[in-house]
C-alpha cells in the first residue's frame, strides 16, 4: 500500500480559508472513497467529509456549508477547501482511503497537517 500525502495546513484568522490536498499514485483509479478526519486538542477524532469514487460527497454537520471537496483526477489528488474557519476548526487534519465494498483501507493513511485558527 502506498501512503497518502497531505499538505496545505497552516494558520489563518477566523473567517479565513485554507485548502488541503490529499494525493497518492493511482488515487483516482483505485475505486476507493477518500475520507477526511480531524482531531482537535483534547477531543476525539472526528470524521468530517468523504468523496466517493463517483464523486458523491458527504459532510459532517459541523462543516457542512463551509467545507467543500473536489478532485483532480489527472493529478490523483483530492482537495478539501476549508472556508469560514472558526477557532473550533483548529485541529490536526488527515486523509484516508477506503474500499466502499469491504471498508478496508486502500492506502496507508496520511500523516497529519495542522490547521490553526486564531486572531
Amino acid at each position: 500500500q502506498t501512503q497518502l500525502v497531505i499538505s496545505g495546513g497552516g494558520s489563518v484568522q477566523p473567517g479565513g480559508s485554507l485548502k488541503l490536498s490529499c494525493t497518492a499514485p493511482g488515487l483516482s483509479a483505485n475505486g476507493c472513497d477518500v475520507e477526511w478526519y480531524r482531531q482537535a486538542a483534547g477531543k476525539q477524532r472526528e470524521w468530517i467529509a468523504s468523496i466517493a469514487t463517483w464523486d458523491f460527497r458527504k459532510f459532517a454537520d459541523s462543516v457542512k456549508g463551509r467545507f467543500t471537496l473536489s478532485r483532480d483526477r489527472a493529478k490523483h489528488t483530492v482537495y478539501l477547501q476549508l472556508n469560514y474557519l472558526t477557532p473550533e476548526d483548529a485541529a490536526m487534519y488527515s486523509c484516508e482511503t477506503r474500499d466502499p465494498s469491504t471498508t478496508v483501507a486502500c492506502n496507508l493513511p496520511s500523516q497529519e497537517t495542522r490547521v490553526t485558527v486564531s486572531s
